[in-house]
């Protein structure tokens, strides 16, 4: 009975430290529960927050940096060297913010490189004027000419364009323009530039604004100078992409065809920026220059476009821009320039409904650019010194201009004695 007894306060002992044991154990597994469901769950939070914020990550774009606008090897851009021309002091630094592209244009398999010659010279608005009020093109260009006129401040309408970066517009682009005013103080000069429509462009040109010439830089609207005309369907080609550009800079070729819409649509006179004037052109209409001619014939043999004037609608610049439409080749340098306005005047000449006068080379390019180096030296012998002063008469007698060949000259110095030196003093610059 004794033993009995004692199994059984053992077993109660036992059953005793097993309910206890249980029962801690089961209060463990609850607490742990609740742990392992509150970690459950911070994990879910953790997961849904990263989740999110990997969403929100993807839809967020971010610019890329914009290399600067690499100026164009054109007859129009200025070498570092030729900034000595004459002396103006000035100091700009560009925009912060990277230029920003109107639309996108497919790439050409002929031509990988056509994206990026497009976002060099298409007209593009800065950031900085993303939410301002920008007045159309014509608007712009129609306000400024009406707006002098109404003044008896703009007899003569001067058109220029300038396809390079703002900071390539240096002194002898300067010089010209100085030339064009002092021999049209009533004059009225529009740059059709997309880089110097800006603030950039301003504080390059102050100096100019400053002596008080009319002239305003404005980005061209290439829809509505072509819009009507045969240019108008050869662009949008081009704007998808389906125009062979070739070898040749896209944005010359531009330029060849936008001074010719500037003058269709407005009339008036275009002028290349390495163009000095020495007389007025008050008494010149309808008017193109020959570059060189037969000496035996004295018949012309090549024309140049870096001097035009012709009235508003004028059927030979739409000739001419008929021609670069249907005979656009990006591969041949000229021509679409000079070569195109030689080709259509051989055509039409003498046609009736024409209007128009062929000016002699003396009157805007009295020295071939393969001669041109002789304008910026100096005197080295006495027969030199003479034949310098010769040229320098024979110019400011027979010529309207000079056009000094910019592909060719734009690393020459001005040398003391020179025929370029003259010329520049007559224009007041030192």
């Amino acid at each position: 009975m004794i033993a009995a007894a004692t199994i059984s306060c053992s077993e109660m002992a036992t059953e005793k430290i097993i309910d206890s044991f249980l029962s801690e154990l089961l209060s463990h597994l609850q607490r742990s529960k609740k742990s392992f469901y509150a970690l459950v769950s911070l994990l879910s939070l953790c997961l849904l927050a990263y989740n999110s914020a990997s969403v929100f990550c993807a839809q967020v774009p971010f610019s890329p940096k914009t290399s600067p606008e690499p100026a164009l090897f054109l007859p129009e851009n200025v070498a570092a060297k030729s900034r000595k021309f004459f002396s103006i002091s000035f100091s700009a630094k560009q925009p912060p913010f990277p230029p920003e592209l109107k639309s996108h244009f497919p790439l050409l398999n002929k031509n990988p490189n056509f994206a990026k010659e497009i976002d060099d010279f298409y007209p593009k608005r800065r950031k900085r004027q993303k939410f301002a009020k920008v007045k159309p093109f014509q608007v712009r260009v129609r306000n400024f000419f009406n707006k002098n006129s109404s003044h008896s401040a703009c007899k003569s309408r001067f058109f220029m364009t300038w396809i390079s970066s703002a900071e390539s517009f240096g002194e002898r682009e300067m010089f010209a323009i100085t030339s064009l005013f002092k021999t049209h103080p009533n004059g009225c000069l529009i740059i059709a530039s997309n880089s110097l429509d800006s603030t950039l462009g301003m504080q390059i040109l102050k100096p100019l604004l400053r002596k008080g010439f009319r002239l305003m830089p404005i980005s061209p609207n290439f829809e509505f100078l072509f819009k009507g005309t045969p240019a108008e369907v050869w662009y949008n080609q081009l704007m998808q992409g389906n125009v062979d550009t070739g070898d040749v800079a896209l944005g010359q070729n531009l330029s060849n065809l936008l001074r010719l819409g500037l003058l269709y649509r407005f009339g008036g006179i275009y002028l290349d920026t390495d163009v000095i004037i020495l007389k007025s052109f008050g008494g010149l209409r309808n008017v193109i220059g020959a570059q060189a001619i037969d000496l035996e014939s004295g018949n012309w043999t090549r024309l140049n476009n870096a001097v035009m004037i012709f009235d508003e609608g004028h059927p030979l610049v739409f000739k001419f821009i008929q021609e670069f439409a249907l005979t656009f080749d990006g591969n041949k340098w000229g021509h679409n320039g000079p070569y195109l306005v030689s080709r259509v005047v051989a055509r039409v000449g003498g046609r009736p409904g024409y209007n128009f006068t062929v000016m002699p080379p003396m009157a805007f390019y009295p020295v071939d650019w393969s001669k041109v180096r002789g304008l910026f030296e100096g005197p080295q012998s006495l027969s030199h010194s003479k034949w310098l002063l010769a040229k320098l008469r024979q110019i400011r007698s027979e010529s309207f201009a000079v056009h000094l060949w910019n592909k060719q000259s734009r690393g020459f110095e001005v040398e003391k004695g020179s025929v370029i030196q003259h010329l520049m003093f007559g224009c007041g610059v030192e």
